[in-house]
């Protein structure tokens, strides 16, 4: 671990970027151009004390999680994560498999959408980002796989309309069913399928019937426990390779649906606001 570099390197990556470039607000005067370092570790979802240090010379040697994590949150291209990884001195992620690293262009899009929910995942579950408005709509489910979480946590389908359970789960293993074939030999989707396998009767019933679909644009409807009935319609939008997708919702002008996606975004500003 180079300690020295490491603290140089987020520095600079840190003053290249303006609240606006990562969905936040100014806020007062700025003496200095770029985010402060409690912006940095919200983002990246680790304590300012730590992320301090790091830039200090100071920290212990970042986790792989972690490394991610700051990857995502100063915005670094894929080159750009492999050097943070190397400073640290940590092998990058291996290309051909599957990745956490959010591509910089679909965050772009993710921070710019205020008033729709919005999320990153990858194609076979996992959620890499979310936005204010799809935490105040599902909560907060970064680094969570959904297909996991639909098929072993109770309570995981009370946000879903009970007509739409079924078609849920078969999406769910049909979508997952592609990845592991298309890539046989990327270990995250197939130790993921073995615990579903040994864990899920449904899961192991839907798995042998070896449906295969890709995830289609929607209709969707939600059963949200604050603002009711939200009947949402879906666009999915695919990173190259179609590894990543960004997943936006949103209702019609005028509908009930599009005046409840008004309350929930309000909702979420103050949930944000008054967060520590």
């Amino acid at each position: 671990m180079d300690r020295t570099e490491l603290a140089d390197y987020l520095r600079r990556a840190r003053a290249r970027l303006a609240p606006g470039d990562v969905g936040l607000s100014a806020g007062p005067r700025r003496r200095t151009p770029g985010l402060r370092r409690e912006e940095v570790a919200q983002l990246a979802g680790m304590s300012p004390d730590y992320y301090t240090r790091l830039e200090q010379r100071r920290g212990s040697h970042p986790s792989r999680q972690m490394l991610t994590a700051l990857a995502r949150a100063l915005r670094l291209t894929d080159g750009e994560r492999d050097h943070l990884f190397h400073l640290a001195g940590q092998e990058p992620p291996r290309p051909g498999g599957s990745s956490d690293h959010v591509r910089p262009g679909l965050l772009l899009i993710l921070d710019r959408l205020h008033d729709l929910p919005a999320s990153v995942m990858s194609d076979w579950g996992q959620v890499l980002a979310q936005n204010t408005m799809s935490v105040a709509m599902t909560g907060d489910h970064t680094g969570m796989n959904l297909v996991r979480h639909w098929f072993m946590v109770p309570g995981a389908r009370n946000l879903a309309a009970p007509e739409n359970h079924e078609q849920h789960a078969r999406a769910h293993v049909a979508s997952l069913r592609a990845v592991t074939t298309a890539r046989p030999d990327d270990p995250g989707p197939a130790a993921l399928v073995a615990q579903l396998l040994s864990a899920s009767a449904e899961f192991k019933a839907l798995w042998a019937e070896h449906d295969v679909v890709v995830l289609r644009p929607s209709p969707k409807r939600f059963l949200h426990p604050v603002v009711g009935v939200l009947d949402l319609d879906c666009e999915v939008l695919l990173s190259d390779g179609h590894s990543q997708q960004l997943v936006v919702h949103s209702a019609q002008p005028g509908t009930q649906t599009y005046e409840r996606l008004e309350l929930l975004r309000v909702i979420g500003l103050q949930d944000l606001t008054h967060s520590p």
